[in-house]
């Protein structure tokens, strides 16, 4: 997660979008998406918040930010982990992604990342 999110931060378009809800100190943030993973990926309890609902109140949120945070998490993914791992993890988040996209916009306007 450190990794992703720190291309996050050096992303124009996604630092743009959540550098002014964050702000300068990520590693709050960090430490939540640490937990998030955790959970959704290896079953460690310990995560409490609201995904959706967190998201839902960012401003201008387009399709082209989950192109690139789609693209940045499948390029991370398949730099730190075998394939089938790496895989796994893309998929998770391509269906976080769905979710979060029928939110905004009402469809998934993005479904994986651009090859």
């Amino acid at each position: 997660m450190h990794e992703f999110y720190a291309d996050v931060r050096r992303d124009p378009l996604l630092a743009a979008a959540f550098g002014p809800r964050i702000g300068e100190d990520w590693e709050p943030h960090l430490a939540c998406m640490v937990a998030f993973w955790s959970d959704v990926m290896l079953g460690v309890k310990g995560f409490q918040g609201n995904v959706y609902g967190k998201h839902m109140t960012l401003d201008g949120i387009t399709p082209a930010h989950f192109q690139r945070w789609l693209d940045l998490f499948d390029a991370t993914a398949r730099q730190l982990f075998e394939r089938p791992v790496a895989d796994e993890l893309l998929l998770v988040a391509q269906r976080i992604a769905a979710s979060l996209q029928y939110g905004f916009f009402g469809k998934v306007e993005v479904a994986g990342p651009s090859a």
